[in-house]
């Protein structure tokens, strides 16, 4: 399969109810954010989008309750303690295991959104890499030393990802944030560096607010990043 977002999209497109899920063992042309590869290879990884129709209040904390529910599905089905990078990305050490990127489909005059594409990628087993990322890419049986059940890690993201969307429904967005702050606090007060309009900024992440945005301490006050690439220094 070339790309799973791919695939949903288009069968986003024709109506498909909300929930509908794809999965592939590999993809040729699989993404990560800013249109990065996402190294995708047989039998190496769980590589699954996942079609939502959210509430517009619901958005932009959408990609935010991703991350958290791939961690919490990651330690119910391995019992591995991973943490978060704003916004979302998941980590074990200094590596990363797992990834998520959400697509909306452009606004009409009758829908600020048609509808999000959550495509979530894990590395499960061992890989042959490319070099520029072999280094700071892991995988969970690497970490843990034995055979991953994937149906089982599969099964725990999605009920971890239900929860954390039927929280941002009911209203109940502090039960994410909360969560994001628990598995972000080793990343938290760390130096991090990210291009700005007037150029490149560096400064210290401290919190997220209650719409997802990273806040920031810089030697002028405290900066709003909304979206863009943050480096951690």
């Amino acid at each position: 399969m070339a790309s799973t977002n791919d695939l949903a999209a288009a069968l986003a497109e024709r109506g498909v109810e909300e929930g509908c899920i794809v999965m592939a063992d590999a993809q040729s042309a699989g993404r990560g954010r800013y249109g990065r590869t996402w190294v995708s290879p047989p039998g190496a990884g769980l590589y699954v989008s996942i079609v939502l129709t959210p509430p517009p209040h619901t958005v932009p904390l959408l990609t935010i309750a991703a991350g958290v529910a791939v961690a919490e599905g990651i330690r119910a089905a391995t019992g591995l303690d991973s943490h978060l990078k704003w916004p979302n990305d998941v980590y074990l050490g200094e590596r990363k295991v797992a990834g998520v990127l959400a697509e909306a489909a452009p606004a009409t005059a009758t829908a600020s959104v048609q509808y999000v594409i959550l495509g979530i990628g894990i590395n499960v087993a061992p890989a042959a890499y490319p070099p520029e990322i072999a280094s700071r890419a892991t995988s969970l049986e690497v970490e843990l030393g034995r055979a991953v059940d994937r149906g089982l890690l599969l099964a725990e993201c999605l009920c971890a990802l239900a929860a954390r969307y039927a929280d941002l429904q009911g209203g109940r967005e502090g039960m994410v944030i909360g969560g994001w702050r628990r598995r972000a606090a080793p990343s938290l007060g760390r130096a991090v560096r990210w291009e700005a309009a007037d150029g490149v900024r560096v400064g210290v992440a401290e919190d997220i607010d209650a719409r997802g945005a990273l806040i920031v301490r810089t030697d002028t006050g405290r900066e709003r990043i909304i979206a863009g690439e943050v480096q951690w220094v």
